[in-house]
């Protein structure tokens, strides 16, 4: 099996496309199922057991509201 690389990538959605992901998301978290996400062109499996997290970061004139998943692969 191969090893995976290092990755960090920022991806863009409209309003819409982000409503449509936050409500699978949702019924993901509720019905204790692991989330699919496909992220500038991998798929990604957020498993059930991760750890959910909001982070709010502000610099300058900017600020910055991140929901992060993290788990061990």
């Amino acid at each position: 099996m191969g090893t995976r690389k290092d990755r960090d990538v920022e991806k863009g959605y409209t309003t819409g496309q982000m409503v449509a992901k936050l409500r699978r998301l949702a019924d993901c978290l509720e019905s204790g199922k692991q989330f699919r996400i496909q992220i500038a062109g991998e798929r990604v499996n957020i498993p059930s057991a991760a750890v959910f997290n909001i982070e709010h970061e502000r610099e300058g004139d900017s600020e910055e509201v991140e929901f992060q998943f993290k788990w061990k692969r």
